[in-house]
């Protein structure tokens, strides 16, 4: 029975392995990382140094609810919620005419900076005294201006046409200039500490300038319950953000105060305006009355008789009461059908009708409401077309009850007067003269009372539009932060250690993962770990020796094939006979090393006291010779597999004088037909016979992708060495020789990696520490 392996452990060292790998994959390159962290703190540092300093300011109010006071408690005020549209207020303070106002106030178009030797800085105003000549809305252009403070005077340039003003003693007010402002000093203990520093005044368009303001104002709610607004503002002078905020804070304040008084200012004006008509009726009323006296030759009247003056008296005032509704109620008539558009409407004049009253306050209520919404939401809302629907509503109703009351009123004076008829038939006896008289008094007493009431409705109208409250509170004027919300060195560092840290990374993250090269076993083995690696072959310097001629040799080059020379040996199958054994060294392409490894094993094995055959079976690119001192056509392999009459042994040379038991049979001449020449039998001839005669038989075959030689003569091998380069081979080509591997073409297979540690892609540098104990011979 099969003991069950621990796999979770394993995985979890694998996956620490891996990690280790990753790990000193990058820390390969850790001077780049370094170099990269230490530009970052320092452009961390000197945008810290030098970054303008960001403040923020902020400011809560209230707005105040035209409903609170004495009025019955309502739902929303049960339920703890506010009768105001939060959203629409907070439309209406960044409403352009608002902050229009607001820029226009503070001249918020000319603004100030002082140059520093690296950055220029906004500030709230110049030390010095500075008086505009032109108003913020006549600005139309863009106009620019330096002011650099001189010892003994100011030097203004204007930017764009390069002109230079020079102001002597520091005053602008003595000298003719066309500059579009006048500055001085006023305070001589200050003008030590700006001079020699430059100012600059910018003039742009009032539209510019509050569109900006716009942009940079940030309005909302304190919380989600809350019925407060929070208005904040960034900017690096916090005096001029200060000064914007508590200016829009004002002018809110005076717009809700000016919405307020409308219908009170619309009473007075309609008061006012019936004034001068009153007036000249009682003058023309008196004179006819004085005329009517002279005329008639009238000093006084005498007193009628206790019950019919009593009865007639009540009656006139009863008549008196009906015509001074009458002349009121005609009087708004004539007030609503006379108005161009939709307009306020005079409330609380006199008439004793509470329905027309109370639709005149719900009129001029939703006139006010429905001016709100077109200045927060458009004349196209729908909220203000349905409130528009609800004055036109309003109007109609206004125009048919005055109508229903004139006719009511005209009925009731018409029944006072046949009472009075009656009354008159009493007194009949009264004169004529005393009737007529009687009636210009009558007129009198109306207009006379009429002006008084005015007169006193006019007084009401103006202490309601004097003692108007206000229509917001301030919870907090404006505030700013005592440290700058930018730059925050916390933060610059942490995002240039982060910065510096992952920019390598980054780039060395695409360059593994663009990377197709395999560096070392580590990439054979995530493609195939069935085949053994028996060795790592360093990259040699060009100065170097490619071949250890000498078998003493001690370098990291001759102790590395030493040990793939003994690793092979492992691999070598065990058998009775003590003929050679055939080891074959081929690759997938050119370019790989083959050769080179072919004939450095073949050194190795012999520096070893072995006798060795080397055979260039490469006949397609022949590369043996290129190491010798023999030509590439001498007498090879080539000419005996085709020529019957050539012995292999006589072709045999030495190549290396120091290797005694080490002998080469070159490829030869290069043949039209090389495949037949290897499957004609006398090759494997020539192995039996070898085999009998040398320790080792090392062939040198041809790359295995680019032609099938080697797989034709594979069978004659004992181990096949497999070359893989590494930063040259291509990972997607291993699955070649791992398909060669499990078809079983090529016998008894092992990888030889060669060229490792010419990049330090991987961080699989050759340190193994070859020559260990003996020192590089030179």
């Amino acid at each position: 029975m099969n003991t069950p392996q621990n796999t979770g452990f394993t995985n979890l060292e694998d996956d620490k392995s891996n990690l280790k790998q990753e790990f000193r994959k990058y820390l390969r390159y850790w001077p780049w990382f370094l170099l990269t962290l230490i530009i970052t703190l320092i452009s961390a540092y000197i945008y810290i140094r030098y970054a303008p300093r960001i403040y923020q300011t902020s400011a809560k109010i209230k707005v105040l609810d035209e409903s609170d006071g004495l009025a019955l408690p309502t739902a929303a005020f049960i339920f703890k919620r506010s009768n105001i549209n939060l959203a629409n207020e907070i439309e209406v303070l960044n409403s352009y005419i608002i902050l229009e106002e607001v820029a226009k106030e503070l001249k918020l178009n000319t603004s100030f900076y002082e140059e520093g030797t690296i950055q220029t800085a906004q500030i709230a105003e110049l030390p010095f005294y500075f008086e505009q000549s032109m108003a913020a809305d006549s600005i139309v252009g863009v106009r620019s201006y330096i002011i650099d403070v001189k010892k003994s005077s100011f030097e203004i340039t204007h930017t764009r046409t390069e002109q230079v003003v020079v102001i002597p003693n520091h005053d602008s007010f003595e000298v003719v200039n066309d500059l579009p402002f006048q500055i001085r000093f006023d305070d001589e203990a200050s003008k030590a500490d700006v001079i020699g520093k430059r100012y600059i005044v910018n003039f742009n368009p009032l539209k510019d300038a509050t569109l900006r303001l716009k942009s940079s104002l940030e309005i909302g709610l304190v919380g989600e319950e809350s019925d407060l607004l929070n208005l904040s503002m960034k900017g690096e002078s916090k005096l001029l953000s200060e000064r914007i905020l508590n200016t829009l804070i004002d002018v809110f304040n005076k717009d809700g105060i000016k919405d307020r008084q409308l219908v009170s200012q619309r009473t007075l004006d309609f008061i006012d305006d019936r004034f001068f008509y009153l007036a000249s009726e009682l003058d023309s009323i008196e004179v006819g009355r004085k005329e009517f006296k002279e005329r008639n030759n009238i000093v006084d009247l005498t007193l009628d008789s206790s019950l019919g003056l009593e009865e007639r008296s009540q009656s006139d005032d009863e008549v008196f009461k009906v015509e001074r509704q009458i002349v009121i109620a005609e009087m708004l008539q004539e007030t609503i059908n006379g108005k161009n558009g939709d307009g306020l409407l005079p409330a609380n004049i006199g008439l004793e009708s509470g329905d027309i009253n109370s639709i005149i306050n719900e009129y001029n209520s939703a006139i006010l409401e429905r001016d709100k919404l077109i200045r927060s939401g458009g004349e196209n809302n729908p909220t203000v077309k349905f409130t528009q629907t609800q004055i036109n509503d309003a109007k109609s109703n206004i125009s048919e009850s005055l109508s229903a009351y004139l006719q009511q009123l005209n009925v009731i004076q018409g029944q006072l007067r046949n009472r009075n008829r009656k009354f008159a038939g009493r007194v009949s006896q009264i004169p004529e003269k005393e009737k007529l008289l009687r009636a210009i008094e009558r007129q009198q007493m109306i207009k006379e009372s009429l002006y008084l009431y005015l007169l006193q409705k006019r007084e009401e109208a103006a202490i309601n539009l004097a003692i108007v409250e206000p229509s917001i509170k301030v919870v907090d004027y404006a505030l700013s932060s005592r440290s700058p919300i930018t730059p925050k060195p916390n933060v610059a560092y942490a995002a240039a250690i982060l910065g510096g840290l992952l920019v390598p990374f980054t780039i060395l993250y695409l360059f593994f993962m663009l990377d197709t090269k395999i560096h070392g076993k580590e990439d054979i083995l995530k493609f195939n770990n069935k085949i053994p690696i028996i060795a790592e072959i360093p990259d040699i310097n060009k100065k170097e020796k490619a071949v250890f001629a000498d078998p003493n040799d001690r370098t990291v080059l001759a102790e590395s094939f030493r040990i793939l020379s003994s690793n092979v040996n492992y691999l070598l199958p065990v058998s009775e006979d003590e003929k050679g054994k055939v080891i074959y060294c081929t690759s997938t392409i050119k370019g790989e090393g083959k050769t080179f490894i072919s004939i450095n094993l073949s050194l190795a094995l012999s520096s070893m006291n072995k006798k060795v055959l080397l055979i260039g079976a490469d006949l397609r690119n022949p590369q043996i010779h290129t190491h010798t001192n023999f030509d590439k056509n001498t007498v090879g392999l080539s000419d005996y597999l085709h020529d019957k009459d050539v012995a292999w042994k006589d072709t045999l040379i030495k190549g290396f004088e120091k290797h005694e038991f080490h002998d080469i049979l070159l490829s030869g001449n290069i043949p039209p037909n090389p495949t037949s020449l290897l499957t004609n039998g006398r090759f494997k001839t020539l192995i039996e016979e070898a085999k009998e005669i040398y320790d080792y038989i090392i062939v040198d075959t041809a790359p295995t992708v680019l032609v099938t030689d080697t797989m034709l003569i594979s069978q004659l091998a004992d181990v096949t060495v497999y070359i893989s380069r590494a930063n040259y081979t291509e990972k997607k080509i291993l699955s070649f020789s791992e398909e060669l591997f499990e078809l079983g073409k090529i016998k008894n297979m092992a990888y030889v990696i060669n060229g490792v540690g010419a990049s330090r892609s991987y961080g699989y540098g050759y340190n193994y520490g070859y020559g260990y104990g003996y020192g590089s011979k030179v």
